[in-house]
């Protein structure tokens, strides 16, 4: 019997083609159109979007993204680039395709998927490079998805991987790039593990990203020896006016060095890639606060990109639906 020809997508959120307001409002557009992401009654928030944001905020953006912007382009779009290349060369030899695609920009969800099926793929896995499930990233994905291939005659046989927030592989990936850091510059007073904030009504409209953030974050800890005193979680990237999820990172940053604590390191264990929020707004910006609160000594340390421990973890979850 001939095995079927597999296919497989790291999908990952997207990026703008240019740290240019205008690249940065198209983005943005598709972006913060999505349902999932603002979901205000849609003639309300086309209000909002188009007269209160869209004309100011992607300037803004823009200088942040010239900020961390590579020869190589977007730095999520290229470190999700050399992490696919990684990956497919660990699988060469199985003979599975494995192609990029990002949610919003390119190269799109749809002209991959369309790829595959010009090449007569027949297993199709999806992996979101989001370790953590997400109404907002994760099931955005997934309607991208089903909204092409509701067009399709022939269906592939699909495999659709929702989380990996406490898989082993990729909490050992993540603890050994910690250990790593603190071979390398020694360890700081606290480890602040930093994930990215959503309203607090998703939680209890049902959206688990905030017990799976607290689930990761405790395995990690517990995978390092550290006790509750040597290490925190708090979100960051808060935005508009509702409640998000707490502690916010800026707010705890601001308040560490009056407690004592001037030493931090800082880990964003949801981010596979490194990207504007993690190199711009946890590695610039937040230090910046915490050094102006009296901080001492702040490190970032980097995503887990495409290094050896993390393809290995991609590989581990990959296997298991080949």
């Amino acid at each position: 019997m001939t095995a079927k020809k597999t296919g497989v997508l790291l999908a990952n959120l997207g990026s703008p083609t240019a740290p240019t307001t205008s690249a940065v409002r198209r983005f943005l557009k598709e972006f913060l159109w999505d349902p999932r992401v603002v979901n205000l009654p849609r003639p309300l928030w086309w209000l909002i979007l188009h007269f209160f944001i869209l004309p100011f905020r992607p300037r803004k953006s823009a200088l942040a993204y010239r900020k961390i912007w590579h020869e190589k382009g977007s730095p999520l779009i290229f470190l999700t680039l050399q992490l696919t290349e990684r990956v497919a060369e660990k699988l060469h030899s199985k003979g599975v395709t494995i192609q990029p695609a990002m949610r919003y920009g390119e190269p799109s969800i749809v002209k991959q998927l369309r790829i595959f099926k010009s090449a007569g793929v027949e297993n199709l896995i999806i992996l979101p490079l989001y370790p953590q499930y997400s109404s907002t990233t994760t099931a955005s994905i997934y309607d991208d998805l089903v909204k092409e291939l509701s067009r399709w005659k022939h269906l592939p046989d699909i495999h659709f991987i929702s989380d990996y927030h406490q898989h082993s592989h990729y909490i050992a990936a993540v603890v050994q790039s910690i250990e790593q850091g603190w071979q390398e510059h020694g360890k700081n007073d606290l480890l602040l593990m930093s994930f990215h904030g959503l309203p607090e009504q998703l939680t209890k409209w049902g959206d688990p990203y905030f017990h799976q953030c607290h689930k990761t974050a405790a395995l990690i800890a517990e995978k390092l020896g550290l006790d509750e005193t040597q290490w925190m979680i708090v979100f960051q990237s808060r935005f508009g006016k509702a409640q998000w999820l707490k502690p916010y990172c800026v707010d705890t940053l601001k308040e560490l060095p009056a407690k004592g604590i001037k030493k931090v390191d800082v880990v964003c264990p949801g981010f596979a890639v490194d990207c504007l929020e993690t190199l711009e707004e946890i590695a610039i910006e937040n230090r910046a606060i915490f050094i102006e609160s009296g901080g001492e000594e702040y490190r970032y340390i980097p995503a887990l990109n495409d290094s050896e421990a993390h393809v290995d973890a991609i590989v581990n979850l990959l296997k298991k639906k080949l």
